[in-house]
Formats: C-alpha cells, sequence, structure tokens
C-alpha cells in the first residue's frame, strides 16, 4: 500500500489558505495543513521505527548465523 504524500497535501493546504478569502475557510485550510504535517510526522516515526527493528532484526539473524559451528557432513 503505498503512503500518501502527507507533506505535499499541507503544502496545498497551505496555499489553498493563502488563496482563501473567507475566514472560516482559510481556517479549515490551516486546520488541515496542521493535521497534514502531524501525520506526516507520525508517518516517519513509523519509517524510522521500522527501519530500526528491521536493522536489529537482522543483526540477530546474523548473530545467529556466526554462533552454529558448521558440522561436517
Amino acid at each position: 500500500m503505498a503512503n500518501p504524500d502527507y507533506r505535499a497535501l499541507a503544502d496545498k493546504a497551505q496555499a489553498e489558505a493563502d488563496a482563501a478569502q473567507l475566514d472560516n475557510v482559510r481556517d479549515r485550510c490551516l486546520r488541515s495543513a496542521a493535521a497534514f504535517l502531524a501525520m506526516a510526522q507520525r508517518q516517519d516515526l513509523g519509517d524510522r521505527n521500522r527501519a530500526r527493528r528491521e536493522a536489529e532484526l537482522a543483526a540477530a539473524a546474523a548473530d545467529t548465523d556466526s554462533a552454529t559451528p558448521d558440522i561436517p557432513a
């Protein structure tokens, strides 16, 4: 599943807020931009945690492989 580009969505919402003539529309767009930025930060955190977990699993697998002696047949 592809992750949405929340930063691009935040930029679009900010541009819409800048162009808005009505206060309520501007406020809604600014709230959307803030929400998209928060989602981008959560997505970044999830990506970093996933990469850390995968690195830890790979290191553990490498340790297990190197700890097992080769037994001749």
